[in-house]
């Protein structure tokens, strides 16, 4: 069957992100340097003096090992800003072409792939899942969030593909939930991404089941955490995604977004797996304990130099500031790049507007203060991302630094240009 759902979409295009990369939410890992002492330069930018001094603070001041920030307007060439080496103890220093795990931001990648399908009406956006996953058709909830696993009513109303787009399916996610379903998750292999070789508690990551096929017939026997359409909350609905992608496209999810996005974008150095010839500029991955940096996934054992059990849709990728600065550059020419055609104009601006389903808002989670697309928050004409890598996500307040370090610059500016005026 054949869908068209653009027809009815209002457009709803909301300000500044506030996470790693400006149409990303809750990607950003990062590490504190320890160890043998180093020394860098920031390379500072006078158009981004409050960007400049947050690098030079977070990487100088040894927070962190490194740190790339990525800022351009429009179709214009990016600035870089970059401090610090690819690991502590390392003379290579990080940069615009260095590689980390970009984690989430693999979302709105996702997101945009299956933006894609719509637009071409091999998929709908409100079509139900089951319509390409029968698994998904009586789906069961949870009568209490987080609570007993037989205690369970069905699903109200189908799963949608704007629910997994949006996070409003009601799935859950093992690094969210706190419940008993997350050592279901655990014991079935439902886990959508890996961390280190290294068994670390508290991380949320299980061994995840061999196949994209399998995690979704898996996940599909979880219950649900919410009525479906009816709260915001963080899951594996990108990571599902990625096996309705690879139905309706007939062919691996993978090698759609290697022809469909990356190759025709120029993300020569994005990857769901690290290729060996490009290991040596891959950045290391620190853990906190106790306030200290503790390597947790170093780049030449790096558990991203394996096969992944399957291609994770919410937090597989791995990637550079200046492919994914590609990426946004893209969604800003709305579709094009390099006077070369990715995506059609309408899949790019109803895949940036506010999709949320009716009633439901971000109110109260991370995500608050804006609209939800198609795998994450929407933005204006700003592209912005910041890389770097630690554990956990909150051991440093970059999520909040940044988006108002961006904001702080663009004050300056608009006073700059009403006195010049």
């Amino acid at each position: 069957m054949a869908y068209r759902s653009f027809d009815h979409i209002a457009l709803d295009r909301r300000a500044l992100l506030r996470s790693g990369a400006l149409f990303g939410g809750g990607a950003l890992l990062a590490g504190l340097p320890i160890g043998a002492a180093w020394a860098a330069t920031a390379k500072s930018n006078p158009m981004w003096p409050a960007v400049s001094a947050m690098v030079a603070d977070y990487a100088g001041n040894r927070k962190v090992a490194n740190m790339v920030a990525t800022l351009g307007w429009g179709q214009k060439a990016p600035d870089f800003i970059a401090q610090g080496p690819l690991a502590i103890g390392q003379s290579d220093m990080a940069g615009p072409d260095s590689l980390y795990r970009i984690y989430s931001m693999t979302k709105p990648i996702t997101g945009m792939a299956a933006m894609i399908l719509i637009d071409e009406g091999k998929l709908g956006l409100d079509q139900p899942v089951a319509e390409i996953l029968p698994a998904y058709a009586k789906m069961m909830v949870q009568k209490t969030y987080d609570g007993s696993l037989t205690d369970l009513v069905p699903a109200e109303r189908p799963i949608t593909i704007r629910n997994l787009l949006t996070h409003t399916a009601g799935l859950g996610y093992g690094i969210i939930q706190k419940g008993p379903i997350v050592k279901y998750y655990a014991d079935n292999g439902i886990s959508p991404g890996v961390v280190s070789r290294l068994p670390i508690p508290g991380l949320g990551r299980a061994d995840p089941v061999i196949g994209l096929d399998v995690f979704a017939d898996r996940l599909a026997k979880a219950p649900l955490v919410y009525q479906p359409g009816t709260h915001w909350s963080y899951s594996m609905g990108l990571d599902l995604m990625g096996r309705v992608i690879e139905v309706a496209a007939k062919q691996p999810f993978d090698r759609f977004l290697k022809e469909r996005i990356f190759d025709p974008t120029g993300m020569t150095s994005t990857f769901f797996r690290v290729p060996e010839s490009e290991v040596g500029r891959f950045t290391t991955n620190y853990g906190i304990v106790n306030g200290n940096p503790v390597p947790i996934d170093p780049a030449r054992a790096s558990i991203y130099l394996d096969e992944p059990a399957f291609p994770f849709g919410g937090a597989g990728l791995v990637s550079s500031p200046r492919d994914y600065d590609r990426f946004l550059q893209m969604l800003l020419g709305f579709g094009r790049i390099d006077g070369k055609r990715v995506m059609s104009e309408l899949a790019v601006r109803v895949g940036t507007s506010n999709l949320l389903p009716a009633g439901v808002t971000t109110k109260g989670t991370f995500a608050e203060g804006s609209g939800f697309g198609a795998g994450g928050r929407v933005a204006t004409g700003l592209r912005a991302n910041l890389m770097t890598q630690f554990m956990p996500s909150d051991a440093w307040p970059v999520h909040a630094a940044f988006p108002a370090a961006v904001l702080k610059d663009l004050g300056t500016m608009a006073e700059m240009k009403k006195k010049a005026a």
